[in-house]
């Protein structure tokens, strides 16, 4: 997967964010030049019906679709991979052992315990092979860290075979502190700063999300060694460019 390719010798991937269920709002972003745009299904409006149709829009730009999932569970895993996503974020990620069951039920036996199906990913059935040796085999999974708890249990996450990066949730993060919001609280800059340091320890791609689309902080996240990076938001987008004069 050429990300991956882009991350193992050091560069840099930015992709971006979809909230709004339309798949014409999906091509406009597949085609604007991101690596990846990550379908938000924990706070967004899509149904997985809606995700076939969303990702075909997606790729027509030659973006790869990647899914924010709503939950972490087998059923939803195999679902969204069927509809065709070609990488995963795994919200709430707070120990190895749940990032190990996620990546196993991502992946089709013997590597994993993915349900085995014909489906819109494999062309119900007409590239079944191919897409059993290639894309299948051939995910972009994400653990996505916003509790304290997956900070104080990062080493043993971040040794989890088949992780490809971590990103952070500054503000689920900070509300499990206690300070919700409060990015620049000694205690949430010290924990950012134990991720940092730990995930370039581990030789982990870290990711993080430049909610507002703005080209300085995205520069200064580059420089501080963040690989993997969300920029803005589809209604973010909207919002800031829809304003009466």
């Amino acid at each position: 997967m050429l990300i991956r390719n882009k991350l193992e010798s050091g560069g840099v991937t930015v992709g971006s964010w979809m909230q709004l269920c339309s798949p014409s709002v999906a091509e406009v972003m597949g085609k604007a030049g991101f690596d990846w745009v990550a379908v938000d299904l924990e706070h967004g409006e899509f149904s997985l019906s809606d995700l076939p149709c969303i990702f075909r829009a997606i790729e027509l730009g030659g973006t790869l679709p990647f899914a924010r999932l709503a939950e972490v569970t087998p059923t939803h895993i195999k679902r969204v991979l069927d509809a065709g996503a070609r990488g995963l974020i795994f919200p709430m990620i707070e120990s190895e052992e749940q990032l190990r069951d996620a990546i196993r039920w991502s992946y089709y036996p013997p590597r994993g315990s993915r349900g085995v199906g014909y489906s819109r990913a494999n062309l119900f059935g007409k590239q079944f092979d191919e897409y059993l040796a290639g894309t299948g085999a051939d995910l972009f999974l994400v653990a996505q860290i916003e509790a304290i708890a997956g900070i104080d249990n990062l080493d043993a996450i971040l040794k989890v075979e088949g992780l490809d990066a971590i990103i952070m949730g500054p503000y689920d993060l900070s509300a499990s502190m206690g300070i919700t919001g409060q990015f620049h609280h000694s205690d949430f800059v010290t924990a950012m700063e134990t991720a940092e340091a730990k995930a370039k320890q581990a030789g982990i791609p870290m990711g993080q999300h430049v909610v507002q689309p703005d080209r300085d902080e995205l520069s200064k996240r580059i420089a501080e060694g963040y690989q993997f990076i969300a920029y803005g938001i589809d209604a973010v987008f909207l919002s800031n460019a829809c304003v009466c004069p």
